[in-house]
């Protein structure tokens, strides 16, 4: 559906463009626009990761906007004709890559991309593939009670799983931005594409990247000292985990519902009940949830385990007030040194 979309999308553009046209307004919930006649660079970024990381470098030397409004689900996200706009007109696009991004290929192989900088996040960063844990359901998770034998159906979902890898190939992580070692290596990719691109301000944006990179390195030392002192090492989300790039940075054991891209929502009785387990067993004070999920679940195992619950941030997207208040990745990161702090201590 998401590729029918692009594609249908794709069309309405180039027919805008051999019309004359241009976008009258950024969609509602970006910052910046078009200024094809200022001169100033114009970036377009999907989501709230790049697009911080983008406006920090920029300052206030260029124009940068973000496809996903404030406190939308970044893995369900579809673009409109007037996104699609934005992305043609801009200078340098940033993007994910991964699932959640599929809708990208289709609209950027439909139109003229010969002066555009493309850069993904994906490709900054040395990746991992997604995982399965022990207790974590997947997309292919049965919810039915059935009546047919459990080793039969488990030999049946694993050979499934095996086939669906031949045919598709392993499937990356794309959260690889909630590590802050890797957040240092996408801003300095950014910025090297900005100073190319618009040499006049490189001076500024190597200022403003100094800058942020050295406060990537404190809060990066932060993580570590928590790490360190814990008396724990596991954490426990009763949501989704697009967090395994940050686990492996600091040595972090985990267990959740759901692995970071699930269209999954209701976890079966079997999860809750090994997640609540788990937390007893081990005596694990806080379960976690992401930001702008229900906490359903987090809230069920709370009342069955007495563990608190906390916000565990991972900056796929913030609420709109926050977005209108100027918060950013660093302010939800160090939001997590202390919250983290509580669940290891």
């Amino acid at each position: 559906m998401k590729r029918w979309i692009a594609c249908a999308l794709a069309g309405l553009i180039l027919a805008a463009g051999a019309a004359g046209c241009a976008p009258t307004g950024a969609p509602a919930g970006n910052t910046g626009g078009e200024n094809e006649n200022d001169g100033r660079l114009s970036v377009v970024a999907t989501t709230f990761a790049p697009f911080d990381f983008a406006r920090v470098v920029v300052g206030d030397k260029a124009d940068v906007s973000m496809l996903l409004p404030p406190a939308a689900e970044s893995h369900s996200f579809e673009p409109t004709p007037q996104d699609t706009i934005q992305v043609q007109n801009c200078d340098v696009f940033l993007y994910v890559g991964g699932d959640s991004d599929a809708w990208v290929d289709d609209v950027l192989s439909s139109m003229d991309v010969s002066r555009m900088k493309i850069i993904t996040l994906m490709d900054c960063v040395e990746v991992v593939e997604e995982e399965i844990v022990e207790g974590m359901e997947d997309d292919e998770h049965d919810h039915e009670d059935g009546e047919e034998d459990e080793d039969h159906e488990d030999h049946e979902d694993e050979e499934d799983h095996e086939d669906h890898e031949e045919e598709e190939g392993p499937e990356y992580d794309e959260h690889v931005w909630t590590s802050p070692r890797n957040a240092k290596l996408i801003v300095q990719k950014i910025s090297d594409a900005f100073c190319e691109e618009d040499a006049a301000n490189a001076d500024t944006y190597r200022q403003n990247t100094a800058s942020y990179l050295a406060e990537l390195d404190k809060l990066d030392a932060a993580f570590q000292e928590v790490v360190a002192g814990a008396r724990r090492k596991t954490i426990v989300l009763g949501d989704r985990f697009p967090f395994r790039y940050f686990v492996d940075a600091y040595g972090l054991d985990y267990f959740a519902a759901f692995p970071g891209c699930s269209t999954e929502t209701e976890p079966s009785a079997a999860t809750v009940a090994f997640l609540i387990d788990k937390i007893n067993a081990e005596q694990i004070p806080v379960v976690f949830h992401i930001e702008l999920s229900n906490e359903k679940m987090a809230e069920a195992i709370s009342e069955a385990t007495g563990a608190q619950v906390r916000l565990l941030h991972a900056a796929h997207n913030i609420s709109k007030t926050d977005f209108t208040n100027g918060v950013g990745y660093l302010d939800v990161m160090w939001e997590n040194v202390d919250t983290l702090k509580e669940a290891l201590g």
